[in-house]
């Protein structure tokens, strides 16, 4: 494509006389390859403006920037780059989205789970399915690493148009609240948009639960403001006070789900065992008796929500139910570990006061014995709800271990410190993860539960400005090993 016709995506744009042919965009200037367009972003650590020399000399055909520069090329000045590169990415890529059925999920919790669940359903329709989201990316089967939620605007285009070349039906996505403040998902085309819940996190970055609320909404705002194409659905908690505003913030037509609040498609006559969960499911077709392999009730709504943005992309109820009823778990997320004990191990990726509540609330309903709880609060991050994950853990367990997660720049004895303000009962301060993992290991009896919270998938710990080897599970079996 020639900068002249990709810049024709953005008004007021004074067209340079050049106009070389752009055989790719990139922000990171070691992946400037001849022919490039290099966008300048100004970031927290870096500002792309910098390199933007370096990036002609590696090729990059033109510059889009927010400053001029002389560079010998073409330079394109906007006011706002981030903005301008997801319409540019979108139009490079053939404005893939709108070639896809694209469902996004936002909310605190279950965004992983939910996501993994619709996928389920679609599979089961033989649909062919993307999947973008915390643990990875994958296009059809075929699975690719990711470090966001969210990738950036770039990332996000380039994976769409991959996925429309490789025949995908539908694109299922988790949307962060910090992509959708910095317009990483502009230009994404969304057909359904699910709220799973609102609760504290983020507060480090969005300062208030308001700001926080704001941010998610704006994945409902994305689904347009008019009738007259293919029909846009928010799918919606009714349990959750968000949503009543959320239902004022948006255009789309409405479909509501939960437990205790009258709605589309409810729960009801819930039973929750050790291994599975049963319940009623009302819809707009009937009631339906259901048994899930997941276990919990915040597994009840991450159900209802697959459910009905499935039942609103046109897909039978029969086979919605069939497909829910084989899903299983999802890595990470009150995954078993077994080594042969004869007492439970759980990790799960709960980091936020109210994940926390929910994991160990459904633990409470089968354990016979003691819990131990081994929980840890990220460094450079909401330092408001290390007290409130401690209390919980405390409150919720017989046994709570405080230990580090990802301390990052932040020393783990502060962390662990602010934990304490919220501490009471019997509980322990273990700093080094992997001795309160294999404390609680040794510790454990027959018929006792062992969580291990707040990392869930994660494959690393990071420690400073370094990334060492850490996974919760590997090293779960290792102490279990060696009882």
């Amino acid at each position: 494509m020639n900068l002249h016709t990709l810049l024709q995506s953005i008004p007021f744009i004074k067209m340079p006389e050049h106009n070389p042919e752009v055989t790719n965009i990139v922000n990171n200037h070691r992946k400037v390859e001849p022919g490039s367009l290099f966008i300048c972003i100004t970031g927290h650590v870096f500002d792309g403006h910098n390199f933007a020399k370096e990036a002609v000399d590696h090729g990059a055909v033109a510059i889009l920037a927010e400053r001029k520069l002389d560079l010998g090329v073409p330079v394109i000045v906007v006011k706002d780059t981030t903005r301008a590169m997801a319409i540019l990415a979108d139009a490079f890529y053939g404005h893939p989205t709108q070639n896809l059925h694209l469902i996004g999920i936002t909310g605190t919790n279950g965004k992983t789970t939910t996501s993994h669940l619709i996928e389920a359903i679609f599979r089961e329709y033989k649909k062919v399915t993307g999947l973008i989201g915390t643990i990875y990316m994958k296009i059809g089967d075929r699975t690719i690493e990711t470090k966001n939620t969210t990738p950036d605007s770039l990332v996000l285009q380039s994976v769409f148009h991959e996925m429309v070349n490789e025949k995908v039906d539908t694109a299922i996505m988790e949307v962060s609240s910090h992509a959708l403040v910095q317009g990483r998902v502009n230009g994404c085309d969304y057909d359904v948009a699910v709220f799973t819940n609102l609760t504290q996190d983020h507060l480090d970055y969005h300062h208030t639960m308001e700001e926080y609320r704001l941010a998610k909404s704006l994945l409902f705002s994305k689904l347009g403001n008019s009738y007259h194409k293919n029909k846009k659905f928010a799918v919606l908690n009714a349990d959750d006070k968000a949503t009543k505003k959320f239902i004022v913030e948006t255009s789309a037509h409405v479909v509501t789900y939960g437990i205790d609040s009258p709605s589309d498609f409810m729960a009801s006559n819930i039973n929750l065992e050790n291994g599975g969960t049963s319940f009623t499911l009302h819809t707009p077709e009937g009631n339906i008796d259901i048994t899930l392999k997941l276990m919990g009730r915040f597994n009840i709504y991450n159900a209802l929500a697959s459910i009905a943005a499935a039942y609103v992309s046109n897909i039978p109820l029969d086979l919605i139910v069939q497909a829910i009823e084989k899903a299983t778990g999802v890595p990470g997320r009150f995954e078993s570990v077994n080594g042969g004990q004869d007492f439970s191990v759980i990790v799960d990726y709960a980091h936020t006061p109210d994940s926390l509540e929910n994991v160990l609330k459904t633990i409470q309903q089968f354990a016979k014995k003691r819990i131990f709880a081994i929980v840890g609060c990220g460094g450079d991050r909401d330092p408001s709800k290390r007290p409130l994950m401690a209390e919980i853990a405390c409150k919720y367990s017989t046994n709570a271990i405080f230990t580090s997660d990802n301390p990052r720049s932040e020393n783990p004895l502060s962390i662990l410190a602010d934990m304490e303000k919220g501490a009471f009962g019997n509980y322990q301060i273990i700093p080094d993860r992997t001795e309160a993992i294999t404390s609680a290991v040794q510790a454990a009896r027959n018929g006792d539960i062992v969580l291990i919270a707040g990392k869930g998938h994660e494959t690393y710990q990071i420690i400073g400005d370094q990334v060492f080897d850490f996974d919760d599970r590997l090293v779960a079996v290792k102490a279990i090993k060696e009882r």
